[in-house]
């Protein structure tokens, strides 16, 4: 029988070492935790972002590519921001039909009619009281961390309402045709529309710019700066029906116009050629007949010349005799009467 004090088995026994090691495990733990904790600001910043250091949520430094150095949280917070440098692209949801109109026009119908919130859905007026339709793609950049970390998640509603604000106001500045080509009839009359259509981005990220100017000198910017704006124009589908036809219709009277200017230049070359004919057959006539005439009177006019010039004295009386046997040849009987002595003056249709 051996001799083992009390007190020693106590501390050998089996649960007094599961304690021990569940001690030691959770101190590494806790250790461990407290390591990552104090070394969770600690970071690489990429080269493409930045990060803004808050310091018991006071701005307090602006960290950009490297190694971060920061006191954990809650003593310094880190937020990462895209770098000054990085382009940010965002498509401007609003100004697009949205999917419940889109769903409106496919089953609206005469006898329903879409409602007045869903048929507006997407469309802009513009200046000569036409409808376009614009899909924008903004491209901007953080140009002020500390705004744009104050302002948080409110940054991309704002710049929503803020393009879309200066597409309305662009839009309604603007006829349609310079913001897309709805007549192409008008390009080659109106020079300077191709050139205003250009002018369309440039004048729409001005007008975002200055809106967020305005918000910055009121003390409520939003940190960024718009470099570029795509802009897709396009009409409406009745309207594209509607642009189709007028054109189709333009098309056809210009054919028509073609065609009849046609007709008319046909018809008058073939009367150009009657009336040339014509005039050509009656100068023929008329030299015809005035060679006849001239050809009748020949005689006449050569008697009558001699007689008016008297070369021959005895040309009547001798005309005379040798006219007078052929007329009197033609009669039945002949009477002469002396003109000197009237006693036997015979007077046709007196009683005997």
């Amino acid at each position: 029988m051996s001799l083992v004090p009390r007190g020693t088995n106590e501390l050998n026994s089996p649960w007094i070492q599961a304690g021990r090691l569940a001690f030691l495990a959770l101190y590494a733990v806790t250790v461990l935790a407290a390591l990552v904790w104090a070394f969770s600001n600690v970071r690489q910043i990429d080269p493409q972002n930045r990060a803004v250091v808050m310091h018991f949520g006071a701005l307090d430094r602006v960290q950009n590519a490297g190694l971060l150095l920061a006191w954990p949280r809650p003593f310094e917070q880190v937020v990462l921001l895209p770098a000054a440098d990085r382009v940010i692209e965002r498509r401007i949801e609003n100004l697009l039909r949205s999917d419940a109109a889109m769903q409106a026009d496919r089953v609206a119908t005469f006898a329903a009619p879409l409602s007045d919130a869903l048929a507006g859905s997407g469309y802009l007026l513009t200046g000569d009281a036409g409808v376009v339709q614009l899909d924008v793609r903004v491209f901007y950049k953080v140009s002020e961390p500390y705004a744009f970390v104050l302002q948080g998640e409110h940054v991309l509603p704002a710049l929503d309402r803020l393009v879309t604000r200066s597409a309305v106001a662009l839009t309604a500045a603007r006829d349609l045709d310079t913001i897309l080509v709805a007549r192409p009839e008008l390009i080659g009359a109106d020079n300077k529309a191709a050139e205003r259509r250009e002018r369309l981005r440039g004048d729409l990220v001005q007008g975002i710019n200055q809106r967020l100017a305005q918000l910055t000198a009121t003390g409520q910017g939003l940190g960024i700066e718009v470099a570029r704006v795509d802009v897709q124009s396009s009409l409406p589908g009745p309207a594209v029906n509607a642009f189709n036809a007028v054109l189709t219709a333009s098309q056809q009277a210009d054919k028509a116009v073609a065609n009849a200017r046609t007709e008319a230049e046909k018809l008058t070359q073939t009367a150009n050629q009657q009336a040339d004919r014509t005039l050509q057959v009656a100068h023929a006539e008329a030299s015809e007949r005035l060679a006849k005439s001239s050809a009748d009177t020949a005689t006449v006019s050569s008697l009558a010349s001699a007689q008016l010039q008297g070369r021959d004295p005895q040309m009547l009386l001798r005309i005379y005799r040798e006219r007078m046997p052929k007329i009197l040849g033609q009669a039945g009987s002949v009477t002469t009467v002396n003109p000197q002595d009237d006693s036997r003056l015979i007077i046709q249709g007196a009683a005997q």
